[in-house]
């Protein structure tokens, strides 16, 4: 596919596309106490309802995302709005937890839309405005994940928490039948790949090139850190000495809305070239922000601090990630993005599911603990191939260290 100029009209579409696509996975977070009771689940067994949803969602980056690169994406954009509609109707419409958890899983393997939004957009944005653009799609997502969080307390509050999947199937509905015809069509480049082929990028990735390795386990221990957070904050804030209404718990959701900025800026600084500093500087905020967040017995406010930080670093370095990604192959994006985001959902799983269970055996400050471990191993990792990175330069290696190559999908 030949570089085209993506307006600024295209990209925003495509922004709140992903950010009305994306949060559909986090609508549940603010959700699982209300959502636990409802279907008389055990208290160990509430990280399910988050982390299913991210189980789902990691087959499809790993099953549906490749093909992105083998079809017309405007048609596939539609088809997968479509899917995660379906799952959030099973949701809403669920009798037991068998069938919650059903539609949980099919919301998420067809909300990876939102990845090929992002190689879509990419694939049509002229090489010096990469960085932006993927900024300006992934503030979208943000945004997304913020009202879902947001939205989602206000409406179970008032409705119930099926009334929140029940307007999710409406919207992306609506969505899927009225911003198809305004999303320009893309070329169809197979080429000489296959879907077999595709769907072992992954695996091609991660053996032989080590940015994309470096970057994918950045990834998989930041969002660790910030699934931690997220699936694990309506515990505390639920009980003595908050009793915080879904509500009120979901408008924190409001304190991270800086991490959208901080995702269109990290865009413009990868443009020049800053990547690895945006990264360093980043990940030492994401390890700071659990200090704030540990004193959420004590202060609101340290929370709020705490959410603000860690949203900002983690999504500035997500940004960052996937410029460097993709900068090279954009022809190749919905491959290398999808791969990439496979640690994604890892992480964010990883982190919801632990969150329940340590809170259960230690409480919030167990859940503090393993978040900040997450964010030092994040760390731990850029400073380890930045020292390779060095030793090589030494050694005069000529083993690649800064791109992904298409031969290795």
């Amino acid at each position: 596919m030949s570089t085209v100029r993506n307006s600024r009209t295209t990209t925003a579409l495509i922004a709140a596309v992903a950010g009305l696509s994306v949060a559909n996975i986090y609508y549940a977070q603010p959700l699982i106490e209300a959502i636990g009771t409802s279907m008389s689940m055990e208290p160990s067994q509430l990280g399910l309802i988050v982390g299913t949803s991210q189980l789902g969602y990691l087959l499809g980056l790993v099953v549906v995302v490749p093909l992105s690169d083998l079809v017309e994406r405007r048609r596939f954009i539609a088809v997968l709005i479509l899917g995660a509609a379906t799952g959030t109707v099973i949701v809403a419409s669920s009798a037991d937890t068998a069938m919650l958890l059903v539609g949980l899983a099919v919301t998420g393997l067809f909300s990876v839309v939102v990845q090929v939004l992002v190689a879509y957009a990419s694939a049509l944005s002229e090489p010096g405005n990469r960085g932006r653009t993927i900024g300006t799609v992934t503030s979208g997502v943000v945004v997304g994940i913020i009202l879902a969080r947001t939205v989602s307390g206000s409406i179970a509050d008032t409705a119930g928490w099926r009334a929140v999947y029940a307007g999710s199937a409406v919207v992306t509905t609506v969505t899927a039948c009225l911003l198809l015809p305004r999303l320009p069509a893309t070329a169809v480049m197979r080429g000489s790949r296959t879907y077999r082929q595709a769907l072992g990028s992954v695996v091609g990735l991660t053996r032989s090139n080590r940015v994309f390795r470096t970057r994918a386990l950045i990834t998989l221990f930041m969002f660790a850190s910030f699934g931690t957070l997220w699936s694990g904050m309506a515990l505390p804030l639920s009980e003595d000495p908050w009793n915080l209404s879904v509500t009120s718990i979901g408008a924190f959701g409001v304190a991270g809305l800086i991490g959208a900025l901080g995702a269109k800026r990290a865009g413009l600084w990868a443009d020049e070239g800053l990547g690895e500093r945006v990264t360093v500087a980043a990940l030492i905020v994401l390890v700071s922000a659990w200090a704030a967040i540990s004193a959420t017995a004590e202060s609101l406010v340290l929370l709020a601090v705490g959410v603000v930080l860690l949203d900002f670093a983690v999504q500035a370095v997500h940004v960052t990630s996937q410029n460097l990604l993709v900068r090279d192959d954009p022809e190749s994006s919905g491959s290398i993005i999808g791969s990439y985001m496979v640690f994604y959902s890892l992480g964010s799983a990883l982190g919801a599911f632990g969150a329940s269970a340590l809170f259960e055996m230690f409480g919030w400050p167990g859940v503090c603990i393993s978040g900040a471990a997450y964010a030092i191993a994040a760390l731990a990792v850029w400073s380890a191939d930045r020292e390779a990175t060095r030793r090589s330069a030494r050694l005069g290696s000529c083993e690649p260290t800064s791109r992904p190559d298409s031969r290795d999908l």
